[in-house]
């Protein structure tokens, strides 16, 4: 076993860990933070596989999931913060 699958299986538990934030959040913010470290355990995940492999295209999946992310989490605050948080 090495250090990368060490780090994976840190990141599946990490993901339970954002899935159930995500499922019973009582708030929008608190969803909203389950989905983005449900969304960014992915990408590292992602890029540990890169690493494990050595291929670069999963350099260009993490790029973009990672923007994808980005844009999403704005445009979820902008959202909250005109509705106010329910």
């Amino acid at each position: 076993m090495t250090g990368i699958d060490v780090a994976l299986a840190g990141l599946g538990v990490a993901f339970l860990l954002g899935l159930i934030r995500t499922a019973i959040g009582p708030t929008v913010a608190d969803r909203a933070v389950g989905a983005d470290v449900c969304l960014f355990t992915l990408v590292a995940v992602f890029g540990l596989m890169g690493v494990r492999s050595g291929s670069e295209m999963f350099l260009d999946v993490v790029l973009v999931a990672t923007l994808l992310g980005f844009l999403a989490t704005v445009a979820l605050a902008r959202l909250v913060g005109k509705r106010g948080d329910q």
